[in-house]
């Protein structure tokens, strides 16, 4: 257990704390993960959530947060690189507070125990066997629901919101396979790993279309809902790990 007191722990501890735990390193991604925009060099107070929204900035700020937590941060590949409009606003709120920014991505989706497919895979009582698609982010294995019907009632059970079901209702739940955040994309390597029913949280055209010439029902879940999870976990951790303040702030979104 690395070193704390009352003034909390170090930045630069703690962002190698959270480096080794999430295996950063092991993943090609679409931004920097790790720390993103650097504060005050010790930490007392984390404030997680989903997205670093302006929202959340100003949230952060009202609990006298030393740094923000989050899954989807800044810098994104192919993002306009100048500091301007939005991102100028939320750039400065962050700097003129002194607060750090921490942003993980894939490796927060891949966490075999923190990770957003994990804690989903746990509020919806999944049994989890293999994985599957790019970097092996995609997981599957066995749900206790018999029928398509009732994992969206536990799906609705569990996140607050009625699934988008393409697909026959009725279907027996065979193998289930599950991808938080905008894995439409998987779907198709879903279907090869043998799924009959497959999770994620965004859905495009294309992908009712797969859905209904290959027979594998496909629940859109939300994006939002579905990665509300992992950094909950992940802050709640560090919490225990290092004796310090956690809060978890969900800005609500209904993708």
């Amino acid at each position: 257990m690395m070193e704390t007191s009352e003034q909390g722990m170090a930045r630069d501890a703690l962002a190698q704390y959270l480096a080794e735990t999430l295996d950063i390193n092991r993943f090609r991604d679409y931004c920097p993960n790790g720390l993103q925009v650097e504060g005050k060099s010790r930490i007392s107070r984390v404030v997680s959530g989903v997205t670093a929204s302006l929202a959340l900035l100003e949230a952060a700020i009202e609990a006298d947060a030393d740094a923000v937590l989050v899954h989807h941060g800044y810098f994104w590949r192919g993002d306009d690189p100048r500091v301007i409009g939005h991102r100028r606003r939320r750039l400065k709120l962050l700097l003129d507070h002194d607060i750090n920014l921490f942003a993980y991505h894939l490796p927060l989706d891949a966490h075999p125990e923190l990770g957003n497919n994990a804690q989903l895979a746990l509020r919806l009582g999944f049994t989890a066997q293999g994985r599957f698609g790019e970097q092996d982010v995609g997981w599957f294995g066995h749900s206790t629901a018999q029928t398509v019907t009732e994992l969206m009632l536990i799906v609705q059970r569990a996140l607050g919101r009625e699934p988008q079901l393409i697909g026959d209702a009725m279907q027996p739940v065979a193998r289930v396979a599950w991808c938080t955040g905008a894995a439409q994309n998987a779907f198709e390597q879903a279907i090869d790993a043998g799924a009959s029913v497959y999770i994620s949280g965004e859905i495009s055209e294309q992908t009712v279309h797969l859905a209904r010439e290959s027979g594998v029902a496909y629940l859109a879940c939300g994006h939002h809902a579905t990665e509300r999870f992992g950094v909950q976990a992940l802050g709640d951790k560090v919490s225990r790990q290092f004796g310090i303040h956690h809060q978890f702030i969900d800005i609500p979104n209904p993708v």
